[in-house]
């Protein structure tokens, strides 16, 4: 012994360890990823842990309160509506509309948006002006104006929400991707791939949509809280989902006649509505947070 104190070898964490604490380091991510799990479970769980049938009828106990009023009772927790249908049940399986909706309308969009945005991207020239005149003209259209004339014009139903919705708001993912593609064309490991030989399409889809796929998670979170919120619009106004199809936009426009009297009947929908939508968009945020900290605010 020398007497030279010992130092502690210093080892440099994983990028897998980095990783690991970012994401469980960010309350907002965990909290939002909860929140969307339980309305996952909820959705898919829905027939085995909601109390009672949906759609059925009870005239008999209608406008029923929930159970922290003195006149509730557990027979129906959150009460029921004006035909007597449980709330809780309906609450329940509005969230497999929501999401079912939700993700449908993503992957549309999603799928339309980012094609051309790649091929906007990486090909630019006329492919580029082509896609941007595309995006000019979608951007000149309000989606909620058309969306209610095409609705209103064809029908409301869960499938024309969907198609519509989805043939409208592919914009963003095409202007996202569009830009990311760009960036992600002039990087050193496409000019490697491309020297090697490899073609357009080993280029496009093994080179550069695994490097801008965060960019498209964000985008996708984002678009599918905004199409729910959409949704639940159309089918108060009625042109939506239609009944008796429990959806939480059309359970609030039925409860509006009773908003004075009943409160609870606008309150519960329109709070898991907004729990939804504020989980999706922490999920988004913490994903861009994790994926690129170096642009966190």
């Amino acid at each position: 012994m020398d007497g030279t104190p010992a130092i502690a070898e210093f080892v440099a964490p994983t990028h897998r360890q980095i990783l690991r604490r970012r994401i469980f380091g960010h309350a907002g991510l965990m909290f939002g990823t909860l929140l969307v799990v339980l309305a996952f479970a909820a959705a898919l769980l829905a027939p085995w842990i909601a109390p009672h049938d949906p759609y059925f009828q009870d005239l008999s106990a209608r406008l029923v309160p929930p159970i922290w009023h003195e006149r509730g009772t557990w027979a129906h927790p959150l009460g029921t509506d004006n035909l007597g249908r449980d709330y809780l049940s309906r609450t329940i399986y509005g969230a497999r509309v929501s999401l079912l909706i939700g993700f449908s309308v993503m992957l549309v969009s999603g799928l339309i948006g980012s094609t051309m945005g790649l091929l906007a991207g990486y090909f630019g020239g006329r492919t580029d002006m082509a896609v941007s005149f595309l995006v000019t003209t979608r951007l000149a259209m309000p989606v909620v104006l058309v969306a209610l004339a095409v609705v209103a014009l064809v029908g409301g139903s869960l499938g024309v929400v969907i198609l519509v919705l989805g043939l409208l708001k592919w914009d963003r993912f095409a202007v996202v991707m569009r830009a990311a593609t760009q960036q992600a064309r002039s990087q050193d490991y496409v000019a490697a791939a491309r020297a090697a030989g490899a073609g357009t399409g080993r280029i496009v889809l093994g080179e550069i949509v695994p490097n801008v796929l965060p960019q498209l998670v964000v985008v996708a979170t984002l678009e599918m809280a905004s199409a729910i919120l959409l949704e639940a619009a159309l089918s108060f106004l009625g042109l939506g989902v239609q009944p008796p199809l429990p959806s939480w936009g059309l359970m609030i426009s039925e409860a509006k006649a009773y908003m004075f009297f009943s409160f609870w009947m606008i309150a519960i929908p329109g709070t898991a509505l907004g729990l939804l939508l504020l989980a999706i968009n922490l999920v988004g945020d913490g994903i861009r947070d994790v994926a690129a900290p170096e642009g966190r605010a």
